[in-house]
């Protein structure tokens, strides 16, 4: 007998590697009830649970059991629904993914997906207790983009270790361009972020691909391996999530890559969408902004067969990073939406801020005012019941909290033409947004919105053009015309002498926001 076995075992030696038995192609979701993700004795299984390829969709049965066909290279992720938690992997993110390759991939400079023999896929889902009142807070960052571990570390002093044990959101996520096309600082990057300790989802851009990678459908396979799928979907109580990779890379063209979203997307939105609840936010993530033009921008045709499947949905909410400014887009028929409403894009500022550029400060760290005059940071999104949202910006390290940027001249010559004024950099406001000053407690008036580049960062240009040296490792950004700008011109004919300068706007989130600064008036001669 032992020597039958020993034929048996040389003869399946000697098979070669496209016949041997498939990978497994079913998995289970169980009722997770310690939490250690493993399934153990008395824990059942969960039906009605929905599990992915980022294509199909299948729902477990009354064992929890599910069926997919099985893709050698892609992402297997469970669509984790309201009420439950998810165990967290050893490197801190939830366990919701794992990557099928049964077969070698590519090889990639950045490693790629590790081949292996992938075993059957279980999911664990520990319940949770409703959450008062239905709330949710969630911290949105996009382009932390660092280029090396020097980077990491401003990441971490800059945005991370100021929230660490303080920021009471329940979910986290990253709108792209996780690091500047180094991937071998994942690690690094997913270490520092984790450690705020709060569930995390990941969205690629397009400093996040693979770039000796043939083509668009191997160029996220380093993404992958490391932060998770490229398409999911991530249920709450408040709210429905749905990140996807909108980056298509073209090796060799020009450009080499564009906004737009590939056919298994569209796929996994027709099977997913008419499973999503109505009567919550349904929040889509993505890098490339929605309402970006050009060679590089979002293809039209993929926006509009987008916002065909979304327009059924009441309560709406885009994401988007990669410009490095801040901004509210309102899509309506020109851009191919054709709800009842304007549908509400937030181009969320970067992490990184201007690159990491700029001169320090005092903590070593570079002040990294993006080209629109707003500080780099992150945004915070809640979300209540029934669909209502609230968003605001918070600079990194931000000690006066009141979301306004003023610049106003020191001294004006008494007497002179009222040419001079101050700007207020309003970095959540857009066209609606009500804007007042006064000087010295006197009469509120309006102040005038324009288009033109914050004078704040126009000085800094102009210092580093001036300077012999340079001034820090890379200089601030080209200051380009802000979409949040309002002006006030300054009185000349008051007293001789320092006058206040008081500015409000009204943020439709956060009610009243006031700033202050102020001007002395001289008397000069001829």
């Amino acid at each position: 007998m032992r020597a039958s076995l020993i034929v048996l075992v040389l003869a399946l030696l000697t098979v070669p590697a496209h016949a041997l038995p498939p990978p497994c192609s079913w998995g289970q979701v169980y009722e997770d009830r310690n939490g250690n993700g493993t399934r153990e004795a008395g824990e059942p299984g969960l039906p009605g649970i929905k599990v992915s390829n980022g294509i199909q969709i299948a729902v477990t049965d009354a064992r929890g059991e599910y069926s997919l066909d099985y893709i050698d290279g892609r992402t297997l992720f469970i669509i984790k629904p309201a009420g439950y938690d998810l165990a967290a992997r050893p490197d801190g993110l939830p366990a919701r993914w794992r990557n099928l390759q049964y077969h070698a991939g590519p090889a990639l400079k950045y490693g790629g997906i590790p081949e292996r023999q992938p075993d059957c896929t279980h999911f664990g889902l520990r319940p949770r207790a409703a959450v008062k009142d239905g709330a949710l807070d969630v911290l949105l960052f996009a382009d932390s983009q660092t280029s090396s571990v020097t980077d990491v570390d401003y990441y971490w002093r800059d945005i991370v270790q100021p929230l660490v044990g303080r920021h009471g959101a329940a979910l986290g996520l990253t709108l792209g361009d996780v690091t500047n096309d180094d991937l071998s600082l994942y690690p690094q990057i997913l270490r520092t972020t984790m450690s705020l300790q709060v569930p995390w989802l990941f969205i690629p851009g397009n400093h996040d691909l693979d770039f000796d990678a043939a083509g668009d459908e191997d160029s996220l396979r380093t993404f992958r391996h490391h932060l998770g799928p490229d398409t999911f979907a991530w249920e709450e109580e408040a709210a429905t999530f749905i990140g996807l990779d909108d980056v298509i890379y073209q090796p060799g063209g020009t450009p080499a890559y564009f906004g737009g979203l590939r056919e298994d997307q569209f796929a996994f939105l027709q099977a997913y969408l008419p499973t999503v609840r109505k009567d919550r936010l349904l929040v889509i993530g993505v890098h490339i902004p929605f309402y970006e033009p050009g060679a590089r921008g979002f293809r039209p045709q993929d926006r509009e067969r987008l916002f065909a499947m979304l327009e059924d949905f009441p309560h709406v909410l885009l994401l988007s990073g990669h410009t490095h400014t801040q901004r509210h887009w309102y899509h309506d028929a020109s851009t191919g939406w054709h709800g009842m409403r304007p549908l509400h894009e937030y181009n969320v500022g970067a992490a990184c801020g201007a690159y990491w550029s700029g001169i320090k400060d005092a903590e070593g760290i570079p002040d990294t005012t993006m080209a629109d005059g707003t500080p780099n940071g992150y945004a915070r999104l809640r979300v209540d019941a029934g669909g209502a949202y609230a968003l605001s910006w918070h600079p990194a390290r931000d000690a006066d909290g009141s979301g306004i940027g003023l610049h106003a001249p020191r001294v004006l010559r008494k007497g002179a033409y009222p040419a001079w004024g101050v700007f207020a950099n309003v970095y959540m406001g857009d066209a609606e947004t009500r804007v007042e000053y006064r000087i010295d407690d006197g009469e509120w008036k309006p102040m005038k919105r324009v288009e033109q580049p914050d004078p704040r960062l126009l000085v800094e240009n102009m210092r580093d053009d001036m300077a012999e040296v340079l001034r820090g490792y890379d200089r601030s950004p080209e200051a380009e015309a802000s979409q949040h700008l309002w002006r006030g011109a300054l009185p000349t004919d008051l007293a001789e002498g320092e006058h206040a300068v008081e500015v409000r706007a009204f943020d439709r989130w956060q009610g009243e926001r006031s700033a202050r600064t102020s001007y002395r008036l001289q008397v000069a001669e001829p």
